[in-house]
């Protein structure tokens, strides 16, 4: 997979990308994640991005011209599945949509910032508008950095266990079970008997149980959703 991030502070993903799993994807080939700088694609010799919004109001607005320019240059050399600019009113990200999204080949990922981008970006440039959640944040580069590790870690071979995804919140419309470890009695804290009676078949049954019940506790309306 190839993700290219378009972004006024490339700088804010070093931290992110250059460890545990989305750094070992990187190294395995598995994800190419690149960071275009998008003052580089502004024509004017101050290398703004950003003016006024026509009709007055509070805040600055990303101009259309060194998005266009980038995502103009980027698409000369690949075929992209989604362009996807992440925004508060986008579609709401979830679990389905992160499978989904872990199967294509190439993504661009635009980061918002200020009031927002000109209207016509979304308009005639994206393919695809994603929010991370009812809330805004100072700019789009946390949102990115949330959605690239939610669907790499997806891409076969990017995890060690091949299973470990499968079974995470949310694939089956369900909460993960409880989990503990080592040791099985702290300060009188017990560990529950079945996950240490060797049976599979029950200790499986109680793992769904625990789903189900926390789910219905926490998060009602996912079972709603599956009536």
């Amino acid at each position: 997979m190839k993700i290219d991030i378009i972004t006024l502070f490339p700088a804010m993903f070093d931290g992110i990308f250059n460890h545990s799993i989305l750094k070992r994807a990187q190294d395995k080939e598995l994800v190419s994640i690149n960071l275009h700088d998008l003052r580089a694609y502004s024509t004017n010799k101050y290398k703004s991005v950003d003016d006024y919004a026509f009709g007055g109001g509070a805040g600055m607005v990303m101009m259309i011209e060194p998005i266009d320019n980038c995502i103009t240059a980027l698409k000369s050399k690949t075929d992209y599945d989604e362009i996807i600019y992440l925004s508060p009113d986008g579609e709401l990200f979830n679990q389905p949509l992160a499978n989904q999204f872990s199967s294509l080949k190439n993504i661009i990922l635009l980061c918002g910032h200020y009031k927002g981008v000109d209207e016509r970006v979304r308009q005639h440039l994206i393919t695809r508008e994603i929010s991370i959640g009812d809330y805004v944040l100072s700019g789009g580069e946390l949102a990115a950095a949330a959605f690239t590790d939610s669907i790499v870690r997806l891409i076969p071979g990017v995890l060690g266990d091949e299973t470990s995804a499968l079974s995470d919140s949310f694939q089956d419309q369900l909460l993960s079970p409880p989990v503990y470890t080592r040791p099985r009695d702290y300060k009188g804290m017990q560990v529950p008997d079945i996950l240490l009676s060797g049976n599979d078949k029950e200790i499986q049954k109680w793992k769904y149980d625990q789903s189900f019940i926390r789910t219905k506790e926490r998060r009602p309306e996912l079972l709603m959703d599956e009536e």
